[in-house]
């Protein structure tokens, strides 16, 4: 650039109220998209919550939904998938005054037995770890455009894929993981268990993680889950490339504030909301924080950002903050680059502790928020999941990841889920489950579903690329993750409007 473009630029950005460090940043990314969010959820499958996709029932008395014109279809629920299912009962919709239900079986085995080599047909058979009174069919329940009103909507106005995939079967850790580094081996200690429902639960194996244990560089705690084992992940992570780069980030989750701390100073993370087996609901829950896994990208003791102008750079707080750090940083012009948002335990949408309701308000309230920041021209949103919690699905994912553990494996039979090559990290068994996944975005490809087959791994992949970070190594998925491209629309100067929705019944506003 000669020095007279130069300065025209740099008085261009100045008016526009960026600064040129930013600028600088942004002149280095592959894309428009300067400031990403990732709102990463709970527990749903594809067709949980999309199956009928975009025919809603519309009782009397719920939120009613009726479909854009030339609204494309979904690979979803359609014929006898719902009247004549290989599944023990046909799938069958929750109503919206129903929404709170049990948490199904969501373990590495169980779920691969549920898919049972892609007949897809012991998904109520499998559900055994379902908590106690509960019915083990509500695996095969969903809801429609009348309860998670606000997604459909958004999935009018904006881009979502019907062909994401979990990187592995199995539980939230995992996919937490999957979604920051691609990797799930590499733990320490090498073999753990837990206790869950009164059965032996193997967490990790051979050095991967296929369940939930708590990071072992965290003082929080939450009674629900004290005794989930503590381990470490070795290894690099998004954030260490982004560090590398002096990109902002941040991973931003509620109830992250401690509230109180011991006579030894140990944090106490004590904000409730609500409560779940006749106990408090801690907003907080460590095991859905991957970042504290790793010693370089930990805040052990939460510590608190230095000051609201550090928040997604290098201090005492190491990019680990609560959600309410995220919005002192946005109301302030200072939104990191790549910014991850865990909602609350009450509204991560989880069942068994949250629901669709309370999760729909907090997607709605934050997007709402976010469409009205100076950022928004240049900002993506991605609502992504990081399991399916077993919920019905009756897409079986491609195998694109093979594994033979004696025990855990279950896929094809005992101890199978295809033969890997003698160098590949075993129990990493996957793709797994279908989940949903929206792209918002003024750059989003308008009322559009995307088939091409992606992964957790492929927001990752999106990351790296974007501000030209390389890639992980080590066996991680970003090698092989889809690109999320397709989703977007960077070359037609047609931009998707911001849409404002409401946050209780999740119809659109304007």
């Amino acid at each position: 650039m000669t020095g007279v473009k130069f300065l025209l630029f740099s008085l261009l950005i100045l008016m526009s109220g960026t600064s040129l460090i930013d600028t600088y940043a942004i002149a280095k990314i592959a894309t428009p998209i300067d400031h990403l969010i990732i709102i990463y959820q709970e527990n749903v499958s594809f067709d949980h919550y999309f199956g009928t996709y975009p025919n809603a029932v519309n009782p009397p008395g719920e939120p009613s939904f009726s479909q854009l014109p030339n609204t494309p279809s979904v690979n979803g629920l359609s014929g006898t998938l719902l009247t004549y299912n290989p599944n023990l009962v046909n799938p069958f919709r929750i109503p919206r005054s129903q929404t709170s239900t049990c948490d199904n079986d969501h373990e590495y085995s169980r779920l691969q037995e549920a898919y049972n080599g892609g007949i897809m047909d012991k998904f109520v058979q499998s559900n055994k770890q379902i908590s106690k009174g509960c019915d083990p069919i509500i695996t095969m329940g969903y809801f429609d455009g009348n309860t998670v009103t606000a997604l459909w909507n958004y999935a009018q106005h904006y881009a979502m894929s019907d062909s994401f995939f979990g990187s592995i079967f199995g539980p939230s850790t995992p996919g937490h993981i999957n979604l920051v580094s691609g990797q799930t081996h590499g733990v320490e200690p090498t073999n753990v268990e837990k206790l869950s429902h009164g059965s032996v639960i193997n967490v990790i194996v051979n050095g991967t993680m296929i369940s939930d244990p708590n990071p072992l560089y965290d003082d929080c705690f939450n009674p629900a889950t004290k005794s989930y084992p503590l381990v470490s992940l070795a290894g690099t992570n998004v954030g260490d490339l982004l560090n590398r780069a002096n990109v902002t980030w941040g991973w931003f989750q509620g109830g992250f504030k401690p509230t109180n701390w011991t006579a030894n100073r140990t944090p106490i993370c004590g904000s409730t909301h609500g409560s779940y087996e006749n106990a408090s609901l801690f907003d907080y829950l460590p095991h859905h924080e991957p970042f504290q896994f790793y010693k370089t990208t930990a805040n052990p003791h939460h510590l608190a950002p230095t000051s609201v102008h550090m928040i997604g750079s290098n201090d005492q707080a190491n990019h680990q903050y609560d959600l309410i750090d995220f919005w002192d940083a946005a109301e302030l012009g200072n939104l990191p680059a790549v910014s991850f948002l865990k909602a609350a335990a009450f509204q991560d949408g989880h069942a068994g502790y949250s629901n669709p309701l309370d999760e729909q308000t907090f997607l709605v309230e934050t997007i709402n928020r976010l469409q009205n920041l100076p950022e928004w021209n240049h900002t993506a949103v991605i609502i992504a999941y990081d399991d399916s919690d077993g919920w019905y699905d009756h897409v079986m994912p491609p195998i694109v990841s093979q594994s033979d553990d004696p025990e855990n494996d279950r896929l094809l039979g005992l101890g199978l889920c295809g033969k890997p090559a003698p160098d590949r990290y075993d129990d990493r068994c996957g793709y797994g489950p279908r989940l949903p996944f929206l792209v918002i975005s003024p750059f989003a490809k308008i009322n559009y579903v995307d088939h091409q087959i992606i992964d957790q791994a492929s927001i990752l992949r999106f990351i790296e690329d974007n501000w030209n970070l390389g890639q992980i190594g080590d066996q991680s998925f970003d090698s092989i993750a889809g690109p999320i491209l397709n989703l977007f629309d960077f070359t037609s100067g047609h931009y998707a409007e911001k849409v404002l929705v409401d946050p209780f019944n999740g119809t659109v506003l304007w």
